[in-house]
């Protein structure tokens, strides 16, 4: 996928998310599987690191477009904040499970979207990641389909401290 088409992908998600106004991101600069990106909201700037899955299960099933996000705000004092972007519904009240090198990490779903159930285990899930190779992520659709994505760490450490001076 060309990071032209991730780019706009992402921001149409993220808008129909409501998390930022539809526009378009623009990419800083890529690291192997992960880019970093930024955008701007309102007077402030946020900036994240973003990649897609490697692999994506069941295989014969359209799973739209399937992003993994770590954003820093810092405007509004979020600092490395990780999320599931799904192409489609979540089975409401479901979690998302995130393994990385067999440590897993729970996510609360909404929508389309995850973020880590307990907020205090944000370091230590990016901790995990910087530290780690593989990633997976598991979780149920809407329709109660089971589907699961693995992600190459490869990058994630540069692609963050490219973005940790966000302002």
């Amino acid at each position: 996928m060309s990071v032209r088409i991730i780019a706009t992908a992402l921001a149409l998600t993220l808008a129909s998310a409501g998390v930022v106004s539809a526009q378009t991101p623009t990419r800083i600069q890529q690291f192997k599987a992960w880019g970093a990106y930024s955008y701007k909201s309102g007077n402030s700037t946020v900036c994240y690191v973003l990649s897609v899955p490697t692999t994506k299960e069941p295989a014969a099933v359209d799973h739209g477009d399937i992003f993994f996000i770590v954003s820093q705000r810092p405007g509004q004092n979020i600092s490395y904040e990780p999320q599931a972007m799904m192409g489609y519904p979540l089975q409401a009240n479901s979690k998302v499970t995130v393994t990385i090198d067999g440590k897993s990490f729970v996510m609360f779903t909404k929508d389309k979207a995850a973020w880590v159930e307990n907020a205090a285990e944000e370091p230590a899930m990016v901790a995990a990641m910087k530290g780690g190779t593989n990633m997976s992520v598991s979780a149920v659709s809407g329709r109660g389909t089971k589907t699961s994505y693995s992600y190459s760490l490869s990058g994630i450490s540069a692609a963050l401290k490219q973005i940790e001076t966000c302002k």
